[in-house]
């Protein structure tokens, strides 16, 4: 339904000071920091982790080499999503405004719109991480038993959540340096950013930036900031729904991905039979997962 003058009744007048409520500032493209962004010629794109091999054992003295096996481990799939939004405005409207352009105020908020549900779709990965959405090796995003080709787990979560605070860190952190491969071997992962919701943002800065421990009458050394235990230090994520929820991203390649089919584009029709014109705004992505120790998260303490 197109926008009549029976919706901008105020501003066919004479006498309004202002108009407000499109103008608000917002946040910036926060997906980005959380994911790599890659292009898309497909209608999806495939993703295969690869298993390599076990340790080599020793070969004894006239004995026949042992030769190992390579395998496929899991596929991730990423299936692009067309996301589109329009609004039409009758030819009276435009003639009779008194203001200023109908067509630019509304084509920003078209753009506003966009953007906003580009950043909760690329938060709800985050969301749902410990929930019911699974990913390649058939576990959700944040979860205490990845399977692994050659037998045993990888853990990407504590075994029962915690909040986040110095212990909590460090134990994460040495987790994290113990992953192993799909054949067993250490993979010298290390954390890199913490992504934290806005009500973590205070407790982050304390425990990255301080001297000295925080929240004791020790006179010790932050650990977490002399040695540089996550370069990238923390960045908030104002879409993540979880207040307690905090994650790491780790240096393991190929984790949280963004995949563009095709960027916004926005376009204008004149209706030849109603003088309306229509406006659209329309784009196609895909947010998620292939290697999921691309990241580390607790939900919080229940």
């Amino acid at each position: 339904m197109a926008i009549s003058r029976a919706q901008l009744l105020k501003e066919l007048l004479p006498g309004l000071n202002a108009l407000f409520g499109l103008e608000y500032a917002r946040y910036g493209e926060e997906h980005k920091e959380i994911y790599e962004v890659e292009s898309s010629d497909r209608s999806f794109e495939e993703e295969t982790k690869l298993s390599g091999f076990s340790a080599a054992p020793v070969k004894t003295e006239g004995a026949a080499i042992q030769y190992d096996n390579a395998q496929e481990a899991f596929t991730s799939r990423y299936t692009h999503e067309t996301i589109a939004l329009g609004f039409s405005i009758t030819e009276e409207a435009v003639e009779d405004n008194l203001y200023d352009s109908l067509s630019a105020r509304y084509t920003k908020a078209l753009a506003r719109a966009m953007a906003y549900t580009k950043q909760v779709k690329g938060a709800a990965v985050l969301n749902n991480a410990f929930a019911t959405v699974t990913y390649g090796d058939g576990k959700t995003l944040c979860a205490t038993d990845h399977p692994l080709v050659g037998g045993g787990t990888n853990a990407n979560r504590p075994s029962a959540g915690v909040d986040l605070n110095e212990t909590s860190l460090e134990a994460a952190i040495i987790q994290i340096t113990g992953w192993r491969d799909e054949r067993g071997l250490l993979i010298a992962a290390k954390p890199k950013k913490l992504v934290i919701p806005p009500a973590l943002q205070f407790t982050a800065e304390r425990l990255m930036k301080t001297q000295l421990r925080v929240g004791t009458a020790d006179n010790d050394v932050n650990a977490l900031k002399s040695m540089g235990a996550i370069p990238g230090g923390s960045t908030v994520n104002h879409f993540l729904t979880d207040p307690s929820a905090f994650f790491i991203l780790t240096d393991v390649p190929n984790g949280l991905k963004h995949f563009v089919r095709s960027p916004m584009k926005t376009s204008m029709d004149p209706d030849f039979d109603t003088g309306n014109a229509r406006y659209k705004a329309r784009e196609r992505y895909s947010f998620g997962v292939s290697d999921a120790l691309g990241i580390w998260g607790s939900p919080g303490a229940a």
